[in-house]
This record gives structure tokens, sequence and C-alpha cells, in this order.
């Protein structure tokens, strides 16, 4: 059931934007204190504009983890930045997630040029603050050309680390005051808009990735065929799906021990 929302408080829809690896899906885990979204090293992981819900007393953001934004390179690249952009125009918000620890590059300015361009309201996060000494001379140059990037537009900056936390109260303030007053979107105990055999398929992408490299594409797919619930123990009957013979055998390994990693 959806309640009816008190006065005063305040939903709506935030895209992650920004370049790959940049650590959307790890940040959109921590804010949800739950993990919805898959994460990899490897660029490119997320594929999907998945839905990620946080529900408060006073508020209920929907996070919109997009993929990557950056110059595409082959037909999936350019449907996947694609997907990113029309996420920009569909949401109350947008949060443009930058790596903090390293200077403002031209991929940064690649998607600046995007936002810019855009209606929507834009806050620029800095993630990654915790690999760089506070009162080190280096981040504080980092900081401020994004902070100069930012001035620009008149947009509003933040900085945290998705990864040990520090910083994410402020943010989340910060984008709630950004946010109209609204109604709840969805149930408050929600997590995520995906049913759940996505979510499985999803973790075992997330293995393929990791444990495969660049050895297996992107176009690798998930299928789930079965699951089935018993007291002790849940069975998924799964299919991968690859390109070329040679990636269904790099997939399985010698002796099969590939896919028992996996």
């Amino acid at each position: 059931m959806i309640p009816t929302a008190p006065s005063e408080f305040r939903s709506g829809f935030i895209a992650l934007i920004g370049r790959p690896n940049v650590g959307k899906s790890t940040l959109m885990n921590q804010l949800i204190g739950q993990k919805v979204a898959i994460t990899s090293a490897v660029a490119q992981t997320t594929r999907n504009r998945l839905r990620g819900i946080l529900t408060r007393d006073d508020a209920q953001i929907i996070f919109v983890d997009t993929p990557g934004i950056h110059k595409p390179h082959h037909s999936l690249g350019e449907i996947l930045v694609k997907n990113a952009i029309a996420a920009i125009n569909a949401v109350d918000l947008v949060l443009f997630v930058a790596d903090g620890s390293v200077p403002v590059g031209n991929g940064d300015r690649f998607i600046e040029t995007i936002l810019g361009r855009s209606q929507t309201p834009v806050c620029l996060g800095l993630n990654k603050i915790d690999l760089a000494p506070e009162d080190s001379p280096q981040r504080g140059a980092i900081v401020q050309g994004y902070k100069a990037l930012a001035a620009a537009h008149e947009w509003p900056t933040c900085t945290f680390s998705a990864v040990t936390g520090e910083g994410l109260d402020p943010l989340l303030s910060q984008l709630i005051q950004a946010l109209p007053q609204g109604p709840y979107y969805y149930p408050p105990d929600l997590i995520t808009d995906q049913p759940e055999r996505f979510i499985m398929g999803e973790l075992i992408r997330e293995q393929i990735l990791e444990l495969t490299r660049e050895e297996v594409p992107h176009s690798v797919a998930i299928t789930i065929e079965r699951v089935e619930e018993e007291a002790k123990i849940t069975r998924i009957l799964a299919t991968i799906h690859v390109e070329r013979p040679s990636q269904k055998a790099i997939l399985i390994g010698k002796s099969g021990l590939m896919m028992k990693e996996i």
C-alpha cells in the first residue's frame, strides 16, 4: 500500500550521471543501504536505468542509476549513452558524480556540455575524496577545479566518499532540499522497481565481469529460467548468453572451473 504523504514531505527522481567508474552504483547502494546495483572495475557495468528507492520520514528519493557517459566506440556503447542522456530530462534533479581524486578531464567537460543544455537542476558531487588527504595541496587543487566548473552554471557542489560513507549525510540533506514537495511514488518498504529475477541475473553478470575481465565482452546476457524456493535453499537455473563459441569456452573453463567460480 502507498500511504498518504505528510505535509512538507519531499519526493522525486534523481539521476546519477557521470563518466564510467566514478562510483555511481556504489553510491546508490550506500545511500539505499542495500545492494541493488552491481559494481565492477570494468567500465560500462551498468546497462539499465536501474531505480533504487530510499524512503525516510521526510522524503522519498528515487535514484536512477545510469550507464557511464562517454564517447562510444561501438553500437552497445551508443545505446548505453543514449539511455543515460534520456534520463536527464526525465527526472527532477541530476547528481553529476565526478571522481574527486583526479582533476577535471575531457570526459567531465563533455558531460558538462550535455547538462548545460538541459533545464533539469544539477548538483555536482565529488566522490572518492577518501583517496587523497583532506589537507593535501593536490586535493585542494582538484576540488577548486570542479568548483570552477560548477560555478559557471551555478551548480551547488558537495564532496563525499561512497565507500567510507564520509559526507553522505550532508549530500542527502542537500538533495532532499532540492526536491519538490510531493507524494510517495512507491510503497515505503520497496528498495527497487526491478523484479527479483532481474537482480538475480545482474548478480551473476557481476561475477562474470569480475572474473573474466576483458576476455568476455559486455554483450554477455543472463536469462533466469527457473527459481525453486525451498526451506533452506533457493535453486536458480540460469542461462548465460555470449556471442561466440570461444567466449563460451572461457566461461566454462578447464573442467568447468570458471563456471564453478562464477
